[in-house]
Formats: C-alpha cells, structure tokens, sequence
C-alpha cells in the first residue's frame, strides 16, 4: 500500500503531536489511531519526561485500542504516527491485533539524524517493524514531513551532551 493523499492529514496531526511534546519538554513523537472508516479514535504524543520511558504515544494507543475496540476494529484500524514504531511499540501493536502502520519517518533516518546530532544510542535496538511484527501492513517514510520531524528532534537534542 502507498500513503494516500487523503491519510496526509493524520500524518500532519502526528508532526503536531510531536510538536506539542516538544513543546512540553518531552521527546517530539506523536500518533494518531483511526478506525477503518476513518474517524480518529485517539491520539497522543510522547510522556517519557515523565520518566517512565515506556510512555510512548504508539504503546498508549495500542493499550488504548485494547480497552475500547474488539478485535475486528482493531485490525481494521490503521495507526498514523511521526517516527515509525521501535520494538516495544511494534510488538505491542502485533499483540493486540492493530491493522496497518504508516509513519513519517523511519527508524533508520532517525537513528542516522540522532548520530549526527551524537545523541547516544538507545537501550534497545532500533529495528524496522516488519522485524518484529512480520504480519503487520507498514507504509512510509513521508520525505516532505520527515523533514519537519528531523527538526523537531535537532531542537530537542540542541545543546544536549
């Protein structure tokens, strides 16, 4: 599947999202689950600051989805995020039965963006999630809006050692 012109407004809510996190001092990813009829069910964006790292916005909506959707909603639900899903993310999203994933920005670019920048590595490897959930429908990057995530994250890690 291709993104289609008629999804870039949940991708330009997630660079919101991220925004908004960014703007809270907190790590810039934001996410957006929508149902297969296209209403928007949810949405979050990064809580890490908080300093429970498991607080990403793609973990909360699948945690979310689990609460509120039976299973057929689940898969035919599509979650619209800013940088696409690292492995807690992914796996979450595989169990609890979410359908398709479309991100702005790979894990990839952003791993390359945050070693430009000589961020640290994470405490968890960085894989695509077609590695850790085989099964799941997964569409991106969006080149035009990568961009403004990669300079949302070079303002959160700017003057950081």
């Amino acid at each position: 599947m291709v993104v289609k012109d008629e999804e870039l407004p949940y991708l330009r809510r997630c660079v919101e999202l991220a925004a908004e996190a960014l703007e809270s001092g907190d790590e810039p990813f934001g996410s957006v689950l929508v149902s297969g009829d296209g209403t928007v069910l949810a949405e979050d964006h990064n809580r890490v600051a908080s300093g429970d790292r498991t607080r990403h916005p793609e973990f909360e909506l699948a945690r979310w989805s689990a609460a509120h959707m039976s299973p057929a909603e689940r898969a035919a639900a599509t979650v619209y995020t800013s940088g696409e899903h690292c492995p807690m993310c992914a796996a979450a999203h595989a169990w609890v039965g979410l359908g398709r994933i479309v991100y702005v920005a790979s894990s990839e670019q952003l791993a390359s963006w945050l070693t430009e920048l000589g961020v640290p590595a994470p405490p968890v490897r960085t894989l695509p999630v077609s590695e850790i959930a085989p099964e799941v429908a997964v569409d991106g990057p969006v080149p035009h809006l990568a961009e403004q995530v990669r300079e949302l994250h070079r303002r959160f890690h700017h003057g950081r050692g």
